[in-house]
């Protein structure tokens, strides 16, 4: 699995350490590359919860995206389109990762995973006061010139419309963690926000104030409709704060963004980011090869050395990803298979699946199998032995289920259920291999895969949008997620994430709701003990791995491909354009 370098451990546990006493910030360097020196056999096939869908080519209409004059334009190649842009409902990687553009975080995070103010005036700590004795207020302090694209100031009021929006019900939002473990929040001034969490809340860093909503645009629209579900600012977010302002979006071809007049920080060198959406990993291939893109991502292994032929640079960030299968159990309102009730099934499944021979065929030896979300850090334990290649103790264990053929088709079967589970995942290639790999080995043990690929916007759909991973047509699901990196938090395991027609917010989709598991983690948000909640992690990494209720394929590192155009680049994986207004493009 995946090893971070042990001298960034300290940035980890930094998430921590700050409820106890003011620290210093970490010290630990990321395996970022230097783009001046690219490292193929780093990289890696993929990211989060943030996958590609088909879109149409370019129309002939598209702005061109290069150098026109004075004016600079760094084109990124996305092989997918935004679903939306308002944080409230999405958590697709592609469109969350803009927001170090146009929506700032309240911090960032550098490339040794130190967090850097941007609309605080300090990360809050016991020493300097943000933290209360008890951990469960924190004290945030804005900075006087902040303001939003268009010129209004940005307030405290501002950080209080974005929790109330985030936990109002009339919002369909993607998920109200983490602001629904907000007791009160305040505003005494224009400048000071203070968050009261019922418990002492651990992960508060990593999750809080990922951009904001301006007030003084939304509240309106909110009064008069009683909901943003359909505000136009989703999709048109005109008013923004960030060093860029939103221009434009052009369904299936493009979207723009320009250079932001009002913003307060360091004027950025280049002048326009502009977006191009392109159908597939082959498409954005050619458009670095020609020169006709500058930044990249999710580039297959086969397709570095000609990148790198081209003088494209390969920049690998550690970002907390792990493709893995998620386990749709199901419940009493979407009922699951019934072998994937029992363990047994799953355990047999994890050994029937070659992953070791998977990722050296498939990806070239340049991955490993990977155990549990947070492989390679202090918080997995130590005690698990992971899952061997052993067909003869899968059928052991399915026999012992119950699970046999009984009428000589192939297939196991028990009460009349045949043993035929469907497998979802995006159309992204490297996926539909490996699933091509895991329908041959499951066979082998009588288990039938029916294989299901999708545009990467309606895999991901939400429960409200009848999504296939959320209403129960997928009994097994892939793709590549982590934990609130660098923090290793992960809600998707809460009970109270699983939606329902009442509630249809949540992020559970395995409708998993095991109550140890539920317990463990709702424990670790409030442990602002570092050993003790190392110590809880170690019991939820041994238990899913146990249960199997997720199953890790390899390690998933962010890899970018830049052109030689451009310098001063820097990423993290929190925040990969945290150092956007860095960037300079050569002639």
């Amino acid at each position: 699995m995946r090893k971070l370098k042990w001298s960034a451990l300290p940035a980890l546990l930094l998430i921590v350490a700050l409820f106890l006493a003011a620290c210093s910030a970490p010290s630990g360097t990321t395996e970022t590359q230097a783009t001046e020196a690219p490292a193929a056999e780093e990289t890696t096939a993929e990211e989060p919860a943030a996958e590609e869908p088909a879109v149409e080519e370019p129309t002939a209409e598209e702005p061109a995206a290069e150098e026109e004059g004075d004016r600079q334009i760094a084109t990124f190649i996305w092989t997918q389109e935004f679903d939306t842009l308002s944080p409230l409902y999405t958590s697709m990687w592609f469109s969350t990762i803009t927001y170090s553009l146009w929506n700032t975080w309240a911090w960032n995070f550098d490339e040794n995973l130190e967090p850097v103010p941007v609309l605080v005036t300090e990360i809050p700590t016991a020493d300097n006061g943000g933290i209360s004795a008890d951990g469960r207020t924190l004290t945030f302090h804005l900075r006087d010139d902040i303001v939003w694209s268009d010129g209004e100031p940005i307030t405290s009021d501002d950080f209080v419309f974005t929790y109330e929006m985030n936990v109002d019900p009339a919002n369909t939002v993607s998920s109200t963690y983490p602001y629904d473990q907000v007791e009160t929040i305040e505003a005494p001034d224009a400048q000071t926000v203070v968050v009261t969490f019922t418990e002492p809340f651990a992960p508060w860093l990593a999750t809080l104030w990922h951009s904001l909503l301006p007030a003084h645009v939304l509240r309106p629209v909110f009064e008069a409709d009683g909901t943003l579900d359909e505000a136009e600012w989703n999709l048109a977010p005109t008013v923004g704060a960030g060093p860029y302002r939103f221009e434009e979006w052009e369904s299936g071809s493009y979207a723009r963004f320009v250079k932001n007049e009002n913003w307060w920080g360091p004027e950025p060198a280049i002048d326009e980011i502009f977006f191009r959406f392109v159908p597939d990993d082959a498409s954005q291939v050619a458009a670095l090869q020609n020169g006709e893109g500058d930044v990249g991502t999710f580039i297959a292994y086969s397709d570095v050395p000609t990148l790198q032929d081209a003088g494209v640079n390969i920049m690998t960030v550690p970002s907390g990803y792990y493709e893995g299968w998620f386990m749709f159990l199901g419940d009493d309102l979407i009922p699951g298979h019934p072998a994937l009730q029992d363990v047994r099934v799953r355990q047999a499944i994890a050994m029937a699946l070659d992953r070791e021979t998977l990722n050296q065929d498939l990806l070239l030896g340049l991955t490993k199998p990977v155990e549990t979300i947070w492989g390679g850090t202090p918080y997995e334990s130590p005690d698990i032995v992971p899952w061997p290649y052993d067909p003869a103790a899968a059928n052991a264990l399915l026999d012992e289920a119950g699970w046999v053929d009984s009428n000589g088709d192939g297939t196991r079967d028990k009460d009349g259920e045949e043993l035929v589970l469907v497998h979802g995942t995006t159309t992204r290639e490297i996926r539909q291999d490996a699933q091509a790999v895991a329908q041959q080995q499951l066979a082998e043990i009588g288990i039938g895969l029916e294989l299901q690929s999708y545009d990467s916007n309606v895999f991901f759909a939400s429960y409200a949008e009848d999504g296939p991973a959320y209403t129960g047509e997928l009994d097994i699901m892939q793709w590549s997620d982590g934990p609130f990196f660098p923090d290793p938090d992960h809600y998707y395991w809460l009970c109270s994430e699983i939606p329902t027609d009442e509630a249809p917010d949540g992020a559970n989709a395995q409708r998993i709701c095991d109550e140890e598991l539920d317990g463990l983690f709702q424990l670790q948000a409030t442990q602002t003990n570092t050993e003790e909640r190392i110590a809880t992690f170690h019991e939820i990494s041994k238990l899913m791995h146990d249960q199997v209720y997720w199953l890790g394929l390899w390690d998933d590192p962010d890899v970018w491909a830049l052109s030689g155009r451009l310098q001063n680049v820097k990423m993290s994986g929190p925040t990969p354009f945290y150092n956007i207004t860095d960037w300079t493009m050569a002639e």
